[in-house]
């Protein structure tokens, strides 16, 4: 019998080891309903997403998880055209509609990352009625999505393998407000420096920063230090698996304040 006992408990840690091994935890959500989180930062999540995506979609332009219209500038948004009108309560709607090809329990993992930037922020994500500009998250290839408004319908890519979890959701509709990659901030070069032939990876943009200093922490600071030089060695770059503080403050610096 105990024999037996301790065949099973290796098999059981064995089963544990693999399902750990692929990047996966089971995690126990307020609601009590489990639903799957990455080991993986989010950054990592995302390469490993879109390591195999064709870079032209129909009609859009992809650059990593960011699209780009073929029809339209891909200058970064630093304009108020950009950006998501506020209503006259206050709030910022953002108008959705969503695929359904999704479970029951990823729709959860999307509007739960919805409402976390609403609780803390002016934001409000609605179902669209009759809007014009909205986002359409379907179940594309990879995950991406366009950066800030775009004035009609714009696709936010969650791909039903991969993409759905918390702070990649998260990441993606920080997109959508506007923000870009912490990496490529017009301020990046006071704190990082960029190897030499790595240079095209973090072009500098202009960059809605509002006197917020660079988030190392950032859901938006990809992770990958192999590209940096004259780096702190202890620094925790990257590693975010959900939004960081200033990653709110952002989002009330830009919409919220009066």
């Amino acid at each position: 019998m105990a024999a037996m006992k301790c065949i099973l408990g290796l098999l059981a840690l064995l089963a544990v080891s693999a399902w750990t091994e692929a990047g996966v935890v089971k995690r126990q959500s307020g609601d009590n309903a489990e639903e799957d989180e990455p080991v993986l930062s989010v950054s990592e999540q995302l390469e490993r997403a879109n390591r195999n995506l064709n870079p032209m979609e129909e009609g859009v332009q992809l650059k990593g998880d960011i699209a780009l219209s073929n029809h339209r500038n891909a200058d970064p948004c630093v304009q108020n055209g950009c950006k998501w009108p506020k209503s006259s309560d206050g709030n910022v709607y953002i108008p959705y509609v969503i695929a359904n090809s999704y479970s029951s329990e990823q729709l959860g993992v999307i509007t739960s990352a919805m409402n976390s930037i609403s609780t803390a922020t002016c934001i409000r994500f609605i179902p669209r009625t009759t809007e014009t500009a909205y986002i359409d998250i379907q179940s594309l290839d990879g995950c991406y999505s366009f950066v800030g408004r775009q004035g009609n319908s714009q696709t936010l890519s969650l791909n039903t393998t991969g993409c759905i979890y918390f702070g990649t959701v998260q990441h993606e509709l920080l997109q959508v407000l506007g923000f870009n990659h912490e990496h490529r901030r017009s301020d990046r070069d006071q704190l990082q420096s960029i190897l030499p032939g790595e240079e095209y990876n973090f072009a500098n943009i202009n960059t809605l920063n509002h006197g917020i200093p660079h988030d190392y922490k950032s859901l938006v600071q990809f992770y990958n230090l192999a590209f940096f030089r004259n780096i702190n060695p202890n620094a925790v770059i990257g590693g975010a698996k959900q939004m960081s503080q200033d990653d709110f403050n952002r989002i009330n610096l830009l919409y919220c304040s009066n």
